[in-house]
């Protein structure tokens, strides 16, 4: 999956198919909410907006008022920020994994043809959008937040290199040569500088490595759980004869294991705990089939709580520290914000 926008009805479709069996009706019922805080209780000063008529496709936001995305004119595929018109592809080409670095907005521009090239730009004026390379391989893209990694003033991302191997890939954030290392096995970025061998969730064992010290810790899940891991906290989907029991989290070496959530939960978004503290998770409803909406909440690691968002989210994405979803129709969206950054 190339896109970090997540449906709700659709993560939670793909999540019973690979749980094997249906929850119990009365298992899917939303968790009642009077005793969580809501947003405006749980964190007051953080920065949000609830936002009409966008007039875009949000792929990333810079703040909690300002979207970067893609607008379909019917001939080509506008991408936008804000106002101002950044690139103009055909309507068969896509845009994906924005993300800023300091100043300046990345992202992958992928033709029909499945080519993929490397754009940057200053998403608040100043010189035109350049293309920082072409020469990608044949680039991996997960609809994660490491699909394009910033670090050490570069850009990286991983490319498949055959069944044995895999390449990382970089070129500087000034332009120049691609430069590329091979790792033995089958990878994807994970927080720089590490890799993961976990590309979706996964049971079983899980492999971390360090490229900068090639030091590998690795993860054992029991038989019935389903994991997924980034360096500092792992995901654990606890599996029962009904489905899903329960939602844990811990640390890769196994320790603060606790768990956050239980039956008729699911993750909403593909990243394990946002900034190393957010786990955002959904919650269907007996008519989420019908509706394609879920309730959305996030377990807040550090202060050990889980806060209420809505009870009717119908898309949910974050990147960037930034969390955003939309509620209403296609006729009424609203799309509502969250930078998690100023909690």
């Amino acid at each position: 999956m190339t896109r970090t926008r997540i449906s709700l009805a659709v993560a939670l479709l793909a999540a019973a198919a690979l749980l094997a069996g249906a929850l119990p009706e009365q298992e899917t019922a939303v968790p009642a909410t009077a005793s969580r805080l809501t947003l405006a209780q749980a964190w007051p000063h953080a920065a949000r907006a609830d936002l009409r008529d966008l007039g875009l496709e949000p792929l990333l936001f810079l703040d909690a008022t300002t979207a970067a995305g893609t607008v379909d004119d019917g001939g080509h595929t506008r991408l936008v920020v804000g106002e101002r018109e950044l690139r103009r592809l055909p309507a068969d080409a896509r845009f994906d994994n924005l993300t800023m670095a300091g100043q300046d907005l990345l992202w992958t521009e992928t033709a029909e043809d499945g080519r993929t090239e490397i754009w940057t730009a200053r998403p608040r004026g100043g010189p035109v959008p350049r293309r920082l390379t072409a020469d990608t391989g044949n680039i991996l893209l997960y609809g994660n937040q490491y699909d394009l990694v910033v670090a050490e003033g570069r850009v990286h991302w991983a490319a498949a290199d055959g069944d044995a191997s895999t390449e990382i890939r970089s070129v500087p954030l000034a332009g120049g040569a691609v430069r590329t290392t091979v790792e033995k096995g089958q990878w994807a970025l994970s927080a720089w500088p590490w890799l993961t061998d976990d590309v979706g969730g996964q049971a079983g064992e899980i492999r971390l490595r360090n490229m900068r010290t090639g030091a590998e810790q690795r993860v054992t899940a029991g038989a019935a759980e389903w994991t997924m891991c980034s360096p500092a906290w792992c995901r654990v989907m606890v599996m029962s004869g009904d489905g899903l029991a329960r939602i844990d989290l811990m640390r890769p070496d196994g320790s603060q294991r606790h768990r956050i959530a239980g039956p008729g939960t699911q993750a909403a978004v593909n990243d394990v705990a946002v900034l190393d503290r957010f786990e955002v998770l959904s919650e269907p409803r007996p008519d989420s089939d019908l509706t394609g909406t879920a309730g959305l909440i996030v377990h807040d690691v550090r202060a050990g709580r889980t806060v209420h968002l809505t009870v009717a989210a119908d898309l949910a994405a974050s990147r960037d520290g930034m969390l955003w979803w939309s509620t209403g129709d296609r006729e009424a969206t609203v799309w509502h914000t969250l930078d998690l950054r100023t909690v």
